[in-house]
């Protein structure tokens, strides 16, 4: 690799050792603290590689390669520092077949090694992939956990008898009493309740300024040069010389420093908000981090419970069962969902929905603000929050019934943290409900009121929050009454849906016509919303 790493040895000159286990490491498993590393092995050869069948399977934003590659390389030359023997594969590396048993299967004979372990992948298909490769070896072959997660992948189906849906509250709840957070010392949940949903709803209202956001200038020219020589489609913006993104373990660390002193005291109250001018409001932007493993979860959650009891005023119980509540149990959630309605999770599509994603998801070139800027955002930096992604993006996708698959390949590619063990469950089955309700309990969708409340993009907006009809209505009002008339059938028995069929119901009968009418024609010219 660039960088002086020499082929199957550390960059020190010594001799290349026999190889006795070759160990691979995918571009999300760069867990510096696996048991693995605790110490060197001259027989151990451990392998990274950078390659298209990653590169191509979706059409990825170009901050998103940078920050992986940038992070597997040095993940490869902390492991060379520290006296392990790396063989890194760059993109372009003459001997790379580009694809992941292929080179493996070079570099086992090239090496002669007796035995051959990989880290268990987070993605069905890699996992799959990688058990059938380990079965046709005539050498020893086994797969080790990835010590990252708190649960193990079949925890959440045995929760939950067959068919039912996953509720994500006695999942939260389960995990708190296991691992001892925000508790009491007779058990009861810190606070009183285990739950603080109700006080993290708030707009932001500009009374206290967000801090500014932490980045870090790595230079990625090398990276983003070799990207677009080899000829890989991305989209999206980048500053090659200073990607943002943490990329080694103390970059990470300080993340994590700078979130819990600077975002954490304000988190809770504010983590639904949305603001023109404060794209990461108090967010932590950990993430990406996470999800290549440069953290672990619960050092995550302890350094934010720590500050809370070391400062309970300043950073008060609904700050951090906030922000506890979105690594504990919605992460740990969504992965459970993901292992346990895997393969069939990625061919849902319950509401039938056929429609073809706008082109302005690809440009953020529309007359509502709202989706805009969250497009627009999100082509800038590769990261949106989760009510962007939620209630703008993912909202206007179900209202105007984008197919699935559309949904899901978009957000897979655009943000720099999907994987898609936590982007398939978060877009097919929570936004866009193409589960049928296996993990929502009704569709997340809103009209205009909610964006107006919880944001100030309806502000200068071309559209109009407060109409439901007409050129100058906003779109979201009567795409929202046409969605609930169209899936009456399978959704007006939900109870949580009774009052929207009951408002739906009362209007009057020509009202109605005029506004199904109007949301039948925005969805027949959605491209010049």
């Amino acid at each position: 690799m660039r960088g002086g790493l020499k082929k199957g040895s550390g960059a020190r000159g010594d001799p290349p050792a026999a190889t006795h286990t070759l160990r691979l490491i995918l571009g999300d498993q760069l867990n510096p603290n696996h048991s693995w590393f605790s110490r060197p092995d001259p027989g151990v050869l451990y392998v990274l590689m950078e390659v298209r069948q990653e590169t191509d399977y979706v059409k990825h934003h170009v901050q998103k390669l940078a920050a992986f590659f940038a992070a597997m390389r040095a993940f490869a030359r902390h492991l060379d520092a520290r006296g392990h023997r790396v063989r890194y594969l760059a993109l372009d590396d003459p001997q790379n077949a580009q694809r992941i048993p292929e080179n493996l299967r070079r570099l086992l004979a090239a090496e002669r090694a007796g035995g051959f372990e990989y880290l268990l992948p987070d993605e069905l298909r890699l996992d799959r992939e990688l058990a059938a490769f380990a079965a046709s070896l005539d050498i020893a072959a086994a797969a080790h956990d990835t010590e990252h997660f708190l649960t193990d992948r079949t925890e959440l189906a045995r929760i939950f008898p067959a068919g039912r849906r996953f509720l994500l509250e006695s999942f939260y709840r389960q995990l708190r009493r296991r691992f001892g957070i925000l508790l009491a010392p007779d058990g009861r949940p810190a606070g009183g309740a285990w739950n603080f949903d109700r006080e993290n709803r708030k707009p932001y209202d500009g009374r206290i300024p967000p801090p500014p956001p932490l980045g870090f200038d790595n230079d990625v020219r090398p990276i983003v040069a070799l990207i677009r020589k080899a000829g890989v489609q991305t989209f999206g913006e980048i500053d090659p010389a200073r990607l943002p993104w943490p990329v080694d373990r103390a970059q990470a660390e300080r993340l994590l420093a700078y979130f819990v002193a600077t975002g954490l005291p304000h988190f809770g109250t504010y983590q639904d908000a949305m603001s023109l001018d404060h794209w990461a409001l108090f967010h932590s932007r950990l993430s990406f981090a996470l999800n290549v493993k440069l953290l672990h979860p619960m050092e995550v959650i302890r350094a934010a419970v720590a500050a809370h009891e070391a400062d309970p005023g300043r950073i008060g119980i609904a700050q951090v069962e906030g922000f506890v509540r979105q690594i504990l149990g919605w992460r740990e959630y969504m992965r459970g969902v993901y292992w346990a309605l895997m393969p069939e999770l990625e061919r849902m599509n319950a509401l039938g929905h056929d429609r073809p994603l706008p082109a302005f998801y690809w440009t953020g070139e529309t007359g509502m603000r709202c989706v805009a800027a969250a497009v627009r955002q999100s082509l800038e930096r590769a990261w949106a929050h989760h009510i962007q992604r939620l209630m703008v993006t993912g909202n206007f996708a179900l209202l105007a019934g984008v197919h699935p698959d559309e949904v899901d390949a978009w957000y897979l590619g655009i943000y720099l943290d999907a994987v898609q063990w936590v982007e398939l469950p978060n877009t097919r089955a929570m936004s866009q409900f193409a589960d049928g309700g296996r993990v929502a309990t009704k569709p997340y969708v809103s009209a205009a009121n909610y964006l107006r409340r919880m944001s100030d993009y309806c502000t200068a907006c071309r559209y109009d929050p407060a109409r439901r009809t007409g050129e100058k209505a906003c779109p979201f009002n009567a795409l929202y009454w046409d969605f609930f008339s169209r899936h009456r059938e399978r959704l007006a028995r939900n109870p949580r849906l009774s009052l929207v069929y009951r408002s739906l119901d009362r209007m009057a009968p020509s009202e109605r016509r005029t506004l199904l009418a109007h949301a039948a024609s925005l969805r027949e010219r959605l491209e010049e919303l």
